[in-house]
């Protein structure tokens, strides 16, 4: 049995040092084996190494998913951002093609190795040890998260329960019978989980669950919505989050609840302004680059994730982690910032302007264009037990209003009328884009 012991944190120098150490030996690596990074690498004259991180990004181009698309669609079928031959290739995993068509990842033993353990940083700072009983609430899918999850838990000795092929109220009984302590999930089932329960009437506080590490969509890290997670359970969620095509990423602070930490031992992180591309200060919000500096069968270098994020301040934790901060974790992406009356509304804030008021059950946030600007309106969905319709209408308008200094309209639809999802909840529809 192996288990994720957590060694005294280095100084930010040493993590920079170390950094540069490995990004030099992932260059090594890909130069000339893989093609789509060694002609990135020759174009900036990098191709035999960096000395610093600082030429490194300065010098270095950024990655683009709709790039790799492009590679990966004039290279059929997994494109040329691959370092070692075919054969040594073991698994494969794909995006979900939310924002564009799905791109396909291929990992040896040792890149599937390297995020396993990345996965194993995540229980062990989210406090899961030998002994506990983890739960996993879907079902088994193309995409990575899962499977490296899976593979860490049973790594570090936990006992791994599956839940995937049956209903939302058979995972309940079976998170009880086998007194599962973990409970592994997006932010938005685990709030389904909780209403599946109070419908039949099944009280949670039978569970044993002491953990949520809640990933997949905003929500882990939106105080809101948190607050509605752990009193349905009783315990306390810890926020994470990842791609497929770059590996599990962050891991919540243990002592800053809803600010996500990046494993710089494992990647270079920078957030930076969208459009001038350079570092933000602490505090301010930008884009997360992210270099993976362990999956070398599949590398990627400067990769805009599109992922909006809080830089946090650069001091660190009271343990002594330099790991960089994201305060509020991933407060949404690139393409869903929407500017409505000239106000950039994302749709974590949202989330959490619906989730502090009570009555509210579910919701769907339906953006839409009104000749030639984007409007917002919102359906609420509320709690069966809500008697009070205009005062629960009135609560949200006023919420929004002190929020975004926005006058939102809110149509109510009956309770149960709105789909749920087990996996990314679709509550943010843009109708201006689908009318294009």
């Amino acid at each position: 049995m192996t288990t994720t012991t957590l060694a005294p944190f280095p100084t930010r120098v040493q993590v920079e040092v170390g950094q540069l150490s490995q990004l030099n030996r992932l260059i090594d690596e890909i130069v000339p084996n893989n093609a789509f990074y060694t002609a990135k690498l020759k174009t900036c004259g990098l191709e035999g190494g960096v000395g610093s991180l600082q030429e490194f990004f300065e010098k270095m181009p950024f990655t683009t998913k709709a790039e790799l698309i492009q590679d990966q669609e004039g290279h059929p079928h997994y494109g040329t951002n691959l370092t070692y031959p075919p054969e040594k290739y073991v698994r494969l995993c794909r995006t979900s093609g939310s924002t564009g068509a799905p791109l396909r990842c291929l990992d040896t033993r040792e890149s599937w190795e390297w995020m396993v353990d990345n996965w194993c940083r995540v229980f062990s700072e989210a406090g899961v040890r030998p002994g506990d009983r983890v739960f996993f609430a879907f079902s088994f899918g193309p995409f990575l998260g899962f499977w490296t999850a899976w593979d860490a838990a049973a790594k570090n000795g936990y006992l791994c329960l599956p839940g995937g092929g049956v209903s939302s109220y058979a995972r309940i009984l079976a998170i009880i019978e086998n007194e599962a302590t973990v409970l592994c999930c997006t932010p938005t089932y685990a709030l389904r989980l909780a209403e599946v329960a109070r419908e039949e009437d099944v009280d949670l506080s039978q569970a044993k669950i002491h953990t949520l590490i809640v990933a997949g969509e905003p929500g882990g890290s939106v105080p809101a919505t948190r607050a509605r997670i752990e009193k349905a359970w009783g315990a306390r969620v810890f926020d994470h989050h990842g791609m497929t095509e770059i590996g599990p990423v962050s891991y919540e602070c243990p002592d800053r609840a809803g600010t996500l930490r990046v494993i710089e031992s494992s990647y270079i992180a920078e957030v930076l302004d969208r459009e001038t591309h350079q570092a933000v200060a602490p505090g301010e919000r930008g884009e997360l680059v992210l270099t993976s500096l362990g999956r070398a069968a599949l590398p990627l270098l400067r990769y805009r994730t599109g992922d909006i994020v809080e830089l946090g301040p650069k001091e660190p934790d009271s343990r002594g982690c330099h790991d960089l901060a994201l305060i509020g974790g991933i407060i949404g992406r690139t393409d869903d910032m929407v500017p409505i009356r000239g106000v950039n509304v994302s749709p974590s804030v949202v989330e959490n302007v619906m989730h502090s008021v009570s009555g509210v059950a579910d919701y769907r946030a339906e953006i839409s264009e009104e000749r030639g600007l984007l409007v917002m309106k919102i359906k609420v969905e509320p709690t069966p037990d809500c008697e009070d319709i205009e005062h629960l209408v009135g609560g949200l308008q006023k919420e929004f209003h002190h929020t975004f200094s926005l006058r939102i309209p809110i149509d109510v639809v009956e309770p149960g009328s709105l789909p749920r999802f087990e996996m990314k909840h679709k509550r943010w529809v843009r109708l201006d884009k689908e009318a294009n």
